[in-house]
């Protein structure tokens, strides 16, 4: 069984930044991608960034020069690091670390005002 604890969203104004952290916790896992989804209210969840066990990445083409993802394996721990946020990136941020299933955070609201 693997929990994940997600922290650091809140409310920032506009060309703020924020970081969200994203704990791992159990037993008898191997962690492959981890990653950050979004969902805004009335929309669909879109996959925001991802990192493999080995670092490489991918970002969604609307994040890409403002958030960075990164990960440290001996922690079990993805971070999403979000620089010169936008009111439009106001959403539930959701973790996912993939073992033999993919499996997903309970989500940490971000509120950017304009």
């Amino acid at each position: 069984q693997v929990q994940l604890v997600e922290s650091g969203g809140g409310s920032v104004q506009a060309g703020g930044s924020l970081r969200l952290s994203c704990a791992a916790s159990g037993s008898g896992f191997s962690i492959n991608t981890m990653g950050w989804y979004r969902q805004a209210p009335g929309k669909q969840r879109e996959l925001v960034a991802a990192i493999t066990s080995g670092g490489s990445t991918n970002y969604a083409d609307f994040v890409k020069g403002r958030f960075t993802i990164s990960r440290d394996n001996a922690k079990n721990t993805v971070y999403l690091q979000m620089n010169s946020l936008k009111p439009e990136d106001t959403a539930v941020y959701l973790c996912t670390v993939g073992t033999k299933v993919l499996h997903w955070g309970q989500g940490t609201q971000v509120t950017v005002s304009s």
